[in-house]
């Protein structure tokens, strides 16, 4: 691969690794099943064929016989199928040629024509491309496969970084080895085996961070070492020597972005495939052609010299390949003439690209064999057993603490969630509070309409908890006082409390006025708008901070749905049924005064939290404006069909894409008034599945949804929004930058709709502007998926809160943990007196099942979710619990949660 020569060291002799005394291989063979016999036949030739040896990345060896004329393909699937590698497309062959360079073995040419004495020769497993984010690859075979080519790039010293972060690094590889913490087992293991070139100098540091790892899993180890290794600089360069027109000498790099520059080991320049009209060589010059407006007209093409014509051809085919395994969405066809890459060669990529690989893993239900680390040394983890939870009565009968009334559960549903919306009100109250009299930052006129109207209700919500928790305290018979009473019910705490509430209906019918009052004031006080950016990068601020304004009245709407089930619950000659319907009706009453404000604020917040994500579009609040959906399509351009975000109001559609950009925000590229729009299913006239184009005054565009019932969703709604437009007199403008006018022009073009760069800048507040990634516009992006308004609407009814236990897929314990389920998201927290969530778990794109056999969870009560490779398993501490977070089945056929089931089934 054009490596400087010594780079690599020599590599063990058969049946040895990393000093091993025996053949460390990955064993991924069914019970019985054997390597074919020329595993014992080493080094012999049989007939006129060839027999290769190939080392893994495990540094175990094993022979191949090949006929003679056979394609490097033929090798390759052979090591993948021997392996049992599903995701195969991510690793290659590699081997050095007569000048000593590490050169791929290319698939579609005869292995006699690339290798001089392919007998002799020794190829070997590794990594090709290396996609961003290990998330990206969803086995953890690969993952482990993965953390071995990162265990051998550490020790040639390619995976260069400090020395604190190799221990780190060397610590996981540690734990994923032999378990957990020992220290005589770790002087033993790192005395045999060198994980990094100055092992002995952190060889104590590697022991203190293997301590730290306790109880962590061979595949989560696998995982840390990915998570740490991507985030260098090192991760997966390849380095090509070359110089400059100066002369000045620099090393060459691909990676999934584009390409990059380095001076020594530091990087100095990157440029994105974006930014990349054509690449060539010529001789021993390797020639690089940028679009116009990244140089300018006059500086359009950078030229490297390379060692050699050979050299510059190998990083070229190299470059080849990584566009169109990361950039293509389909494995290109031999091209009728040359549009990126030079014509004078034939060379093309052959194998999967990146997307159909992970659709392929996704979508075919490929079980893979499961496959042992032989050479691992785990001994039994230390890790604590989890507290097996009682269960809980269902019947009447038991020795347990707890009640077996389903209206205990209902009882208990509205104090954990009552604790989180008291939680919630405080990050107003208190925190935001705090902040802002800091700094000094809100006028005084805000202050005083913000928080006269918001403190009253907090007060209020506090004595109300704190009755919750005493009924129910009583309820479970945790003082004696229930002897003296009957205090198994709820009715009488929720008729009082819903009563009173009453006299809250003129604070909260304010909430409209401060919500658009403090959007002003940000907009208008720079400090404010400073104050306000901050506190949301602040734990304590889960949600963008507006939303918290609307809970008061979304919790009404939350009481109604909760009280309609108590009420269903009781029969009528129930002591508790009058009660609770009495409160049902006093709290419908405020519900209903209250349900258009509340309509118009959810629109509100959600036109102003898209107007800090979207960059290129302004004055996205404009009145009579309403959100309708937003979710990912694939338009179709000159280079195929390309990931765009798509945002439907009821006057226009915007299209944007995500750049890799400090701020975080997608940029607009496009929009399509309603009016004279017409959509029409497209599929047969493309050959796209899925497809559908959309006719409007100012173009043509032609998008592919990512299944039919997502295609329906956004035909349905388009239609629904052109003709409720037509009635409309009212026509809102947008108002773009003079960049933006210019790009609308011809959207087609990819280096118009090109992706930010990623120098831009990293030091100003704007790059906060919008930081969580688990809102569900990023959300929609990365699951592929869309949400509408109305399912917005539904999942803030859907609220819960409550302790739960959680499993990984390969951990053997469960964590007890408080969870608050809410915006399509699950918070959590240790417990519920925590100011902030330690972690979060978005849930669209996430299917919901309950566990298999082949899970092995023997418990009650515990369902399943599970995106692409990530599974986590999750146990209530009831039925009633359980039935409540699995509460409607999703749509026959689907499997996947809706948010328009209540509530955890996921798009």
């Amino acid at each position: 691969m054009g490596e400087l020569e010594g780079s690599y060291r020599v590599i063990q002799t058969p049946g040895t690794r990393l000093g091993a005394p025996f053949n460390a291989g990955i064993s991924t063979l069914e019970a019985g099943q054997a390597l074919s016999a020329n595993m014992s036949a080493a080094g012999k030739n049989y007939g006129r064929g060839l027999q290769m040896r190939v080392v893994g990345l495990d540094e175990s060896q094993e022979f191949y016989d090949m006929e003679t004329k056979s394609l490097g393909q033929t090798l390759l699937s052979e090591v993948f199928q021997r392996g049992n590698l599903i995701e195969n497309d991510y690793f290659g062959l590699e081997f050095q040629n007569t000048q000593m360079n590490w050169v791929w073995l290319e698939p579609i040419k005869p292995i006699v024509r690339q290798v001089r004495r392919p007998a002799n020769t020794l190829f070997r497993l590794s990594v090709k491309f290396f996609p961003p984010d290990p998330g990206q690859i969803q086995e953890e075979y690969t993952r482990y496969l993965f953390s071995l080519q990162m265990k051998r790039d550490l020790m040639e010293a390619r995976l260069l970084c400090t020395e604190n972060t190799g221990a780190l690094l060397a610590s996981h590889l540690v734990q994923s080895e032999i378990g957990d913490y020992d220290e005589l087992g770790d002087r033993d293991y790192l005395r045999l085996n060198t994980l990094l070139p100055y092992q002995d100098k952190v060889q104590d540091r590697i022991m203190d961070f293997h301590r730290r790892h306790l109880g962590q899993t061979p595949a989560e180890s696998d995982f840390q070492v990915l998570e740490i290794a991507r985030k260098l600089e090192m991760y997966g360069v390849r380095f090509h020597p070359a110089s400059d027109r100066e002369g000045t000498k620099i090393n060459l790099s691909v990676a999934h972005m584009g390409l990059q520059v380095f001076q020594g080991n530091t990087r100095i320049n990157t440029f994105n495939w974006s930014k990349i009209r054509k690449l060539s060589f010529k001789r021993k010059r390797f020639l690089i052609k940028l679009h116009p407006e990244v140089h300018g007209p006059h500086q359009d093409t950078l030229e490297f010299l390379m060692g050699s014509r050979d050299q510059c051809k190998i990083f070229w085919k190299n470059c080849v390949e990584h566009h169109s395994f990361f950039r293509l969405l389909d494995q290109p066809l031999p091209p009728t003439k040359a549009i990126l890459f030079s014509r004078g060669s034939s060379f093309r990529y052959s194998g999967r690209t990146q997307k159909q690989l992970v659709d392929y893993v996704r979508d075919s239900g490929t079980k893979r064999t499961p496959y042992q680390r032989r050479n691992s040394k785990i001994r039994s983890s230390a890790r604590s057993l989890a507290y097996d939870m009682p269960k809980l009565v269902r019947n009447g009968t038991g020795n347990t603490r707890y009640p077996a009334d389903k209206a205990y559960f209902i009882a208990k549903e509205i104090l954990t969630t009552e604790r989180t919306y008291l939680k919630d009100l405080e990050v107003i109250t208190v925190w935001f509070r705090s902040a802002v009299i800091k700094e000094n930052a809100m006028p005084e006129g805000l202050m005083t309409l913000l928080f006269s109207n918001i403190d009253p209700i907090y007060e209020f919500h506090r004595g109300f908890l704190k009755e919750l928790d005493q009924r129910l305290a009583l309820w479970e018979g945790r003082s004696n006082a229930h002897v003296k009473g009957d205090y198994q019910r709820i009715g009488d705490v929720m008729l009082k409390n819903m009563t009173a509430l009453k006299e809250f209906t003129g604070y909260l019918q304010k909430h409209d006025e401060v919500l658009t009052e403090l959007e002003k004031a940000s907009k208008r006080v720079k400090k404010l708008e400073t104050v306000y950016k901050e506190f949301e990068l602040q734990k304590v601020c889960y949600l963008p901070l507006n939303t918290f304004l609307l809970k008061p009245i979304q919790r009404l709407m939350h009481f109604k749905l909760i009280l309609e089930r108590l009420s269903k619950h009781y029969p009528q000659d129930h002591p508790d049924h009058h009660d609770c319907s009495e409160a049902l009706k006093e709290v419908a009453q405020i519900a209903a005064q209250l349900q258009s404000s509340l309509i118009r604020l959810e629109n509100f917040q959600k036109l102003t939290e898209l107007q800090r994500d979207l960059v290129g579009v302004e004055n996205l609040t404009s009145p009579g404006r309403e959100f309708i959906r937003e979710g990912c399509l694939y338009k179709l351009t000159k280079k195929g069909l390309q990931q765009r975000m798509f945002f439907l109001f009821s006057d226009m559609l915007l299209y944007s894409s995500k750049g890799v950009t400090a701020t975080n925000q997608f940029k607009v590229h496009g929009q399509l008034p309603l009016h004279g729009m017409i959509v029409d299913e497209s599929e047969s006239e493309w050959s796209v599945p899925h497809c559908f184009t959309i006719y409007s005054a100012q173009r043509t565009v032609v998008v592919a949804a990512s299944s039919k019932m997502e295609m329906s969703k956004w035909i349905e709604d388009l239609n629904t929004a052109i003709n409720m437009s037509k009635s409309s007199n009212d026509k809102s403008d947008i108002f773009f930058d003079a960049g933006m006018r210019d790009r609308s022009s011809d959207e087609v073009s990819v280096e118009q709709e090109s992706e930010d760069e990623m120098s831009s800048s990293h030091g100003s507040l704007d790059k906060q502007a919008h930081h969580r990634a688990n809102t569900t516009l990023h959300v929609c992006w990365h699951r592929n998926t869309s949400v509408s308004m109305s399912d917005h609407s539904l999942a803030v009814e859907n609220q819960l809160s409550g302790y739960l236990l959680r499993k990984f897929k390969n951990s053997n314990g469960w964590q007890k943990l408080w969870v608050v389920f809410t915006n399509f998201c699950l918070f959590f927290y240790k417990t519920h007196q925590d100011d902030f969530p330690l972690a979060s778990l978005p849930l669209l794109g996430y299917t919901v099942s309950t566990p298999e056999e082949v899970d092995g969870i023997h418990k009650e009560y515990v369902f399943k979710l599970q995106f692409k490779s990530h599974v986590y398993f999750f146990r209530a501490e009831s039925e009633y619990t359980f039935e409540s977070l699995l509460r409607d089945p999703p749509p026959p056929g689907t499997g996947v949660w809706s948010p328009t089931c209540k509530p955890l089934y996921m798009y």
